[in-house]
């Protein structure tokens, strides 16, 4: 299965879609109305033309199309999400083509200006639903046949691996159980179907093209080795799930994919509806083109300061721990004297002395944080998310926290509810109380969330207490 394959047919054929929805309603505007389509080309929008129409039709669509969220996980689509997300987008189409784009003549009805809404409407839920089911339809029968499969291999080999097993086996047609790895517990599962134990994960994941992956612990197992497995599983780009305890049912987070099999707790599904997730990202965007573009007489300016205040290059670049545990460069103004860690890792204060003069200051405004819109519009970052911390300091978080990983589900970001409510960790225990701080925010993601955290960041940065 290609993801990237799913992804060009739903676009293609909403595309083919729109064009065709858009042809269709020009055909009923001039059954209507008698509109000469190519001699007086006012066809839908007064002086409008229609071939320009045509072309800007198709985008716009696209574009709310992928606010709706319809293109991400496009494989684990079910019809009733299908159905709503094309309901939903195709109202907003009709609704801001006709209202914000002003379409109508000024001596229509008000009868015919909403029979032609209407129709519309009509037009492009049915061609775009129509032609998306017919991509539905294949991925549903690929999976049925197992032309395609979810590889899954599931890690622990006692009763409550057994019993995942015979859940998906009896209820899933997507989910293909390939293997069990196996750890310290009383073995259930016959050795033919044991793949090897946790020191071989890189192989068999490799060798056997796993997508997915279940922790199932038995009932005795200590929470810290669950993380530790999390933890080991979070350099492969694959999905990673695990069968809840007490506390996790209680809280919310197990969720029942499917009828039949156990509720699991996904720790790589983002927590924000995919919807919510489209704007975030294209919020990211737009935030970070426009703010790179406006302070770039900022960042020249204080480019000029730092090189005339002391000697060393003007941007700083460090390694951090991103989104699925992979390392990136994190870009800053630099507020140190060269040299100043010499290859140890060393956590800063205010009060520190290898901090320059000028650094204070942009540490004190975040002015030094600036540059990380690079970050953001890469995609490294997000403009709110947990601060992506060094790899040196995470081990030493996760021996109190070994939870950490969870942090991995989402991309860190500039500003999060953590620094928030700790300020500037200057030490490992505040590190792991902002920890949870962030744990919390994840929890509960949201586009109103991310304003509200927004709003307190600014007023932070307004006041100087950046540090």
């Amino acid at each position: 299965m290609k993801k990237n394959l799913l992804f060009r047919k739903y676009l293609l054929y909403d595309i083919l879609a729109a064009l065709l929805v858009w042809v269709a309603f020009v055909i009923f505007r001039k059954t209507i109305n008698d509109i000469r389509i190519f001699d007086s080309i006012h066809v839908l929008i007064p002086n409008y033309d229609y071939v320009g129409s045509l072309l800007l039709f198709p985008f716009y669509c696209i574009f709310v199309h992928y606010l709706s969220g319809i293109y991400l996980n496009s494989h684990k689509k079910d019809r009733i999400s299908l159905i709503l997300s094309t309901l939903v987008s195709s109202a907003i189409i009709s609704l801001s083509v006709f209202f914000v784009l002003k379409l109508g003549d000024v001596t229509v009805s008000h009868e015919y200006f909403y029979i032609s809404l209407l129709v519309l409407f009509t037009l492009l839920f049915w061609f775009t639903f129509i032609l998306r089911n017919i991509v539905f339809s294949q991925i549903q029968r690929n999976y049925i046949s197992k032309k395609w499969t979810l590889n899954t291999l599931i890690i622990g080999t006692g009763e409550n691996a057994l019993r995942i097993a015979d859940d998906i086996e009896k209820h899933s047609s997507q989910n293909t159980i390939v293997g069990f790895v196996s750890i310290d517990q009383k073995a259930r599962i016959p050795s033919s179907k044991i793949l090897g134990n946790l020191s071989q994960i890189d192989s068999i994941i490799e060798k056997n093209e796993i997508v997915e992956t279940i922790v199932a612990l038995d009932d005795d197992a200590n929470e810290k080795e669950l993380f530790r497995i999390i933890n080991l599983l979070y350099q492969f780009n694959i999905e990673i799930q695990f069968t809840p305890r007490l506390f996790e049912i209680l809280i919310g987070s197990a969720k029942i994919v499917k009828l039949g099999i156990s509720p699991l707790v996904s720790i790589t599904k983002p927590s924000m509806p995919d919807w919510q997730a489209s704007i975030k990202r294209l919020v990211d965007i737009v935030v970070s083109v426009v703010s790179l573009t406006v302070l770039s007489p900022v960042i020249l300016y204080y480019s000029i300061r730092i090189k005339a205040d002391s000697h060393g290059p003007v941007f700083y670049w460090q390694e951090r721990i991103g989104q699925y545990g992979i390392p990136f460069k994190i870009l800053k103004f630099r507020t140190m004297f060269c040299g100043s860690e010499n290859g140890t890792p060393q956590l800063s204060s205010a009060n520190d002395d290898r901090i320059t003069k000028l650094g204070r200051m942009l540490r004190k405004y975040r002015i030094d944080e600036i540059p990380q819109f690079w970050n953001v519009l890469k995609g490294d970052m997000s403009l709110v998310g947990p601060r992506p911390e060094r790899r040196f300091y995470i081990h030493q978080i996760m021996e109190d926290a070994p939870y950490y990983c969870l942090l991995y589900k989402i991309r860190p970001g500039l500003t999060s509810w953590g620094p928030i409510k700790i300020g500037y960790a200057d030490t490992v225990e505040k590190m792991t109380e902002r920890l949870n701080y962030d744990i919390i925010y994840m929890e509960n993601m949201s586009l109103m969330t991310d304003l509200k955290i927004l709003m307190y960041t600014f007023e932070i940065i307004f006041k100087g207490k950046g540090i």
